[in-house]
């Protein structure tokens, strides 16, 4: 089995780390905050590193899920980064949505180095992460994907290599923009059944059967309905993911301007207190105009 290193224990990393060493891949994981490692050798064997180019050092596979651009940029470069320590046969994975700008940079430098790299942000949450059925959107060298795609697979449901570097992070750009419109929908459903005095669990009972059903609804109106907001994906997390999207947008002359208002509904729901509440907290700002 190959040897993997991977970098980065937060809600997707940790347990994403865990599946591939109950697979029988030999990990060795490195995180800034050494205690979470050191809970993750515990729990799932393997090893430790102190530095990312201790991890990368002789693994065939390197992968990365950390936080924004400059967290990955400070993983893959400078002395201490993946990069110093991997050889010129191996490849880096970055799981990460950061900005296609970012990929592109990290690409090249990995070039001049003999190094693969593929850009392979993820989406299906903490849950998808857990249960191993996340969604893998990939850019890169056909070449690297295929050498890298029987590692990923290990953690999802569907992985495609879309395109050259930064498809994969332009392909996550798109998945935030449709869950940004679908969760203001639903938001604003369920406000109206309250308001209205009906039931909202009979409400989406017949509602997700038809053309207005997507996961949004089948996995966090009744959440939504309860006021719970914690667990998934944070609300700080999607701003600075609708800002890479609005940023490349300007870019690109793409118009989004629906996705451009529901960033600032998420702003106004940082105001409440919510900035680490799940995505679907939108509902809140709408309770909190009553």
């Amino acid at each position: 089995m190959a040897k993997v290193a991977f970098l980065g224990l937060g809600v997707m990393g940790y347990p994403m780390a865990g599946h591939l060493q109950a697979a029988g891949y030999e990990v060795t994981v490195f995180n800034r905050t050494a205690t979470k490692a050191e809970a993750w050798v515990a729990q799932h064997g393997g090893a430790m590193a102190t530095t990312p180019r201790e991890a990368a050092q002789g693994a065939d596979f390197v992968m990365a899920c950390v936080g924004n651009d400059d967290d990955l940029r400070m993983v893959c470069t400078g002395e201490d980064g993946a990069f110093s320590g991997m050889s010129n046969w191996a490849t880096f994975v970055d799981h990460t949505t950061v900005s296609a700008m970012v990929t592109r940079e990290l690409y090249e430098a990995g070039q001049t180095k003999g190094i693969a790299f593929v850009d392979a942000p993820i989406s299906g949450g903490q849950a998808g992460a857990e249960n191993a059925v996340l969604s893998i959107m990939c850019g890169g060298d056909q070449a690297a994907y295929d050498a890298a795609e029987p590692i990923m697979q290990v953690y999802s449901k569907i992985c495609r290599r879309i395109g050259d570097s930064g498809a994969g992070q332009m392909t996550k750009m798109c998945n935030q923009i449709a869950i940004a419109g679908l969760v203001q929908g639903l938001s604003e459903a369920l406000h109206f059944a309250e308001k209205a005095g009906l039931d909202g669990r009979a409400v989406v009972e017949v509602i997700s059967q038809g053309a207005a059903g997507s996961w949004q609804m089948a996995n966090r109106y009744e959440t939504m309905l309860d006021d719970h907001f914690e667990h998934g994906f944070a609300v700080d997390w999607m701003r600075k993911d609708l800002g890479i999207c609005l940023d490349t947008a300007n870019e690109t002359g793409a118009s989004l301007p629906v996705t451009a208002l529901v960033d600032q509904f998420y702003k106004d729901v940082q105001k409440l207190g919510g900035g680490r509440w799940d995505t679907s907290s939108l509902i809140k700002r709408l309770r909190a105009l009553d």
